[in-house]
């Protein structure tokens, strides 16, 4: 598998990351498969040449980093492996146990390595802005995990494109560690991060590793336009709905997917996947999968080449979003 360096580190990952949100425990989602169910899929993206895992640690209440540390422990040995986790959401019930203060990153982090099993990981981010917490303090802590040797870089996630600046800019002018990643929803129903996000990420030479590719498996057709979820997740996952994704100003978009994989001869998902793969910007987008068909067919799409027309199709019918998932 083709690899490509994240950002400007001479870090080198795989060109599809294998997010691991899914795997864990079922007690935390429906959806979510066991320790014995999720293991497979660790080994099976490693055969196809991904390196790259991002995990974080209020998925599964902290259960799918330990799922995953162990298959990775396994499966692989630790220099060969990108291994990514994140911290900000609430790991317990103290008003202290979540945000990006330097009290809870300190324990955020070495519970993280603790679960995963592992001295440091590859790849520490912030899960969302801390609007509590002053970013000099946030910036400063995130150094310290760096020297200390508990994460080898740091990237963040979803945030607007003025937060992102005066983060590196705080880090810049203290010489402290600056983000090397930046983590945005983008698919093609949702690419409010054209408009500054990307731009910055690639003036500045910061890696994109998009999460949602497939807009919450909208674009991969578990929600047809005018029909109900075809999936327990689509069922039941609320962030769906509440970001307004796969709604009727969507249903263009949608079906010129469909229309383009049914003349490739391709999935849906794997021609949206493509899409995103194709942006100049984007280093490697963050796939999940809970049948092995979604990592098979991920790997797929890195061999489609659309051409001008087709991404031309794709792109026309899109319309204006309100920002989401920043908080």
């Amino acid at each position: 598998m083709e690899t490509r360096r994240l950002g400007s580190t001479g870090l080198k990952v795989s060109r599809l990351c294998l997010g691991t949100m899914t795997y864990g425990t079922p007690e935390w989602r429906e959806w979510v498969l066991d320790e014995t169910a999720s293991r497979p899929f660790v080994e099976r993206a490693l055969e196809l040449g991904i390196n790259f895992f991002d995990t974080a640690d209020m998925y599964s209440n902290g259960v799918s980093e330990q799922v995953v540390g162990r298959a990775l422990r396994d499966f692989a040995e630790r220099e060969k492996i990108v291994l990514a986790t994140k911290a900000y959401n609430p790991t317990g019930d103290s008003p202290n146990q979540r945000g990006l203060s330097r009290k809870h990153l300190m324990h955020a982090i070495d519970n993280s390595l603790e679960r995963l099993g592992t001295d440091y990981v590859d790849l520490y981010q912030t899960h969302r802005w801390d609007y509590d917490t002053p970013i000099e303090e946030t910036m400063e802590a995130l150094h310290d995990i760096v020297k200390a040797g508990k994460a080898r870089y740091i990237g963040a996630s979803s945030m607007y494109a003025w937060q992102f600046a005066k983060a590196q800019r705080v880090a810049e002018r203290n010489g402290w560690t600056r983000f090397v990643s930046m983590q945005p929803m983008y698919n093609l129903i949702y690419r409010e991060e054209e408009r500054e996000m990307l731009p910055q990420c690639a003036d500045q030479g910061v890696g994109v590793i998009p999460w949602s590719p497939l807009a919450r498996g909208v674009l991969a057709g578990n929600k047809p336009p005018g029909e109900g979820a075809l999936t327990v997740r689509a069922r039941t996952d609320s962030n769906t709905e509440r970001w307004h994704l796969g709604e009727e100003r969507d249903y263009p978009v949608m079906e010129a997917v469909q229309a383009v994989a049914a003349e490739r001869g391709a999935k849906p998902a794997q021609i949206a996947l493509a899409w995103v793969l194709s942006r100049p910007v984007v280093t490697a987008p963050i796939v999940g999968a809970s049948k092995m068909a979604h990592l098979e067919d991920a790997v797929a799409a890195l061999d489609i080449e659309l051409t001008a027309e087709e991404v031309q199709r794709l792109e026309a019918p899109y319309v204006p979003h309100v920002v989401v998932g920043h908080r």
